[in-house]
């Protein structure tokens, strides 16, 4: 047996591979062996920690939350697939989707049942070793929680279900049989806008992102639009057997709580965003939900919402049992340039001035990584308040400073000049017109302020670290992101609506060029190794390739427009597919490629790592479009051709 601060491996040499034993036979052989060994308080102490390992261990071994648990390590202890095998994975079903949708949804697996989104937003149940089709249970067309769902089940089991959102509508069903659970919400059904103080009509709020379940509740962000008008970002959690709303914290506070005096009076009122649209997650023995938040709206302007805006673009660490808060960090004050936190803080646990601390670690849009005692929100190196660029726009009045880590190293580029332009651009006329855009435009570094002329903004509102795109090994003190340089060209215009003057983006501004490839030089993709006990980069990679330049002998230059979703495992590898239709197995230690598979339909989302009968497998969701560009460029729509996608499970022979 090896037993140490992370880890607890029990070796047996009765098979010719590390065997971990599940819970129950665990604690049983602990009991048994150490009445015979030990007494007193070295008895007590190695049943505490065996107990604490066992139970770390079982929650690793299973898929049944939204990138893999509720911590959203987007890690799996198992370790039959390792190193040393991978090379012989073979498909071991296929399921086609039957759409032209694109999917990048993140299978659960309870009890060897997968559920999936498939056949025009169809909740569909399928056995986890066969693919075979169980149940299917049919969804209205329109908005889904596209990237995930939540299980729950009662503590006896009797009670088992499904909830996700579905046009608005929080929705539960029984993962038994499909069926809509009648007794929640108003016959099974919660309206998502109720309650917000505004016209629901009017309104968007659901996000294509589940939540979170934790014990009786599940909490849920929102995905408000994008204009002056949007829905404010209230956090909520609702009862998961009867659908009654249990909390509700307020992003943008009301007057006299906490953070109010860092917006202008009422701004609750009118203001919508500083909503949590994306991941979350959750530390289930302290009952901590941490919650990243996105920008206030309207996106790239601020003049009618003057101050640092709390909890826009924040990490909040609220009790998820009541709602309070906690600790807060925001990343971005007042903020002007889209820098949503999109991606699921990382829960996990370094050794830090010669003691374990647990740590949440936040990756950002802005390339930089911030990481936190998960308890009090100290962080774990010094983050510094430097001077920023002043907002040249009549009416706008930007934050005079903004945090930098100062450890953590950044993971994206944070500037873009004419040295760095693509050398893809080959037309000498589109490559003049490239530096003399870059020659005229306000470019001073990391926030500079967008106004009436063109303003660099890099990385870019689409770049950094998005949805899905950070996995760590908690055990170990590791993480992995994936980043994407993508620069953007901000210009504001001027325009006035019911007497108010606003401003609006003069066009959606990604600097891509005429065969829709990013402006900038490659890698476009990138996979950042850190080593959070020491705070520094292990290695880095290109992640994926552009077929066409592929195709021309051009590698090495990373996937284009990438959402992919690492998954770390104990076998030593790290799975991830990407939209050039590509699987990959690297090696953790290195980044290296160990395994390779193409599929027919690109890849987006979060692989999901199961065992059934003693058989581990990987599944994908091979089911995004494969076009280097999407339709979020203008210019280049995305094909709507029918996509050949399915979810595709890998195994051993």
């Amino acid at each position: 047996m090896i037993l140490g601060p992370h880890r607890l491996l029990i070796v047996t040499k009765a098979r010719k591979h590390e065997r971990i034993f599940s819970r129950q036979d665990f604690v049983f052989s602990c009991f048994r062996g150490l009445f015979s060994c030990f007494r007193g308080s070295i008895l007590l102490v190695g049943i505490v920690l065996s107990l604490q390992g066992a139970r770390a261990q079982s929650l690793r071994t299973t898929w049944s939350d939204y990138s893999g648990g509720a911590d959203s390590s987007q890690y799996s202890s198992l370790r039959q697939i390792d190193r040393s095998n991978v090379h012989r994975l073979k498909v071991a079903w296929t399921y086609p989707t039957l759409d032209q949708a694109g999917y990048s949804f993140n299978p659960l697996v309870v009890d060897g049942v997968m559920y999936v989104l498939a056949k025009n937003n169809a909740v569909v149940a399928l056995d986890a070793a066969t693919g075979k089709e169980l149940w299917l249970h049919e969804n209205r067309r329109g908005k889904i929680t596209s990237h995930g769902i939540n299980y729950w089940e009662s503590k006896d089991r009797a009670d088992r279900r499904l909830l996700f959102a579905n046009n608005e509508q929080l929705k539960a069903i029984d993962a038994r049989t499909g069926q809509l659970i009648q007794s929640f919400g108003a016959s099974g059904l919660v309206d998502l806008r109720t309650g917000l103080e505004r016209d629901p009509t009017a309104i968007a709020v659901q996000s294509t992102m589940p939540g979170r379940v934790f014990e009786n509740l599940i909490i849920l962000g929102s995905a408000t639009n994008q204009e002056y008008d949007s829905a404010p970002g209230d956090i909520r959690a609702y009862d998961v057997r009867s659908g009654k709303l249990a909390w509700t914290f307020h992003t943008i506070p009301r007057e006299g709580e906490f953070g109010a005096d860092t917006w202008p009076k009422d701004a609750w009122k009118t203001i919508g965003g500083a909503n949590a649209w994306a991941e979350m997650s959750v530390d289930e023995k302290r009952g901590i939900v941490y919650i990243p938040t996105g920008s206030p709206k309207y996106n790239f302007y601020g003049g009618n919402r003057k101050g640092a805006n709390l909890f826009g673009d924040c990490l909040l660490a609220l009790d998820a049992r009541t709602g309070r808060r906690l600790w807060h960090f925001q990343m971005v004050h007042h903020d002007i340039w889209d820098y949503d936190n999109a991606t699921a803080p990382k829960l996990l646990t370094v050794r830090h001035d010669g003691k374990m601390v647990d740590v949440v670690a936040q990756a950002g849009k802005t390339g930089f990584l911030y990481v936190f005692d998960r308890v009090t929100g100290e962080p774990l190196w010094p983050i510094e308040e430097r001077p920023v660029p002043r907002s040249d726009l009549p009416g706008e009045e930007a934050w005079p400073t903004q945090p930098f880590p100062t450890a953590p190293p950044p993971f994206a580029r944070q500037t873009f000049t004419a040295a760095d332009l693509s050398p893809f651009i080959e037309d000498p006329q589109e490559r003049a017109r490239f530096l003399e855009d870059i020659k005229g435009a306000r470019n001073e570094g990391l926030f500079t302020p967008p106004g009436l002329r063109n303003t660099i903004e890099m990385p870019g509102n689409n770049g950094g670290s998005n949805w899905s795109g950070a996995a760590v090994d908690p055990e170990h003190g590791t993480m992995f992101i994936v980043s994407k340089d993508f620069p953007c060209m901000l210009k504001l215009s001027p325009s006035t609506v019911s007497g108010s003057l606003r401003y609006s983006m003069n066009g959606f501004g990604f600097m891509v060029t005429s065969s829709g490839l990013s402006a900038i030089a490659p890698p476009w993709t990138t996979l950042t190794a850190y080593d959070l006990n020491t705070g520094t980069i292990t290695w880095k990679i290109p992640l994926g390739e552009v077929p066409e330049l592929a195709a021309k002998g051009f590698t090495q230059t990373g996937g284009h427009f990438p959402k992919v979703g690492p998954v770390v495992t104990a076998g030593g590898l790290i799975f991830t597919g990407t939209r050039d239709r590509e699987i990959r197995a690297l090696d953790v230690d290195t980044g290296k490629v160990l395994w390779k598979a193409e599929v027919d339909a690109a890849l987006e989302g979060i692989p999901a790592i199961y065992e059934v009968n003693g058989k581990q497998y990987v599944v994908f969701c091979a089911a995004a479009r494969a076009t280097t560009h999407t339709h979020s460029i203008p210019g280049h729509p995305a094909s709507t051709a029918p996509i050949p996608g399915a979810y595709v499970a890998f195994a051993l022979p």
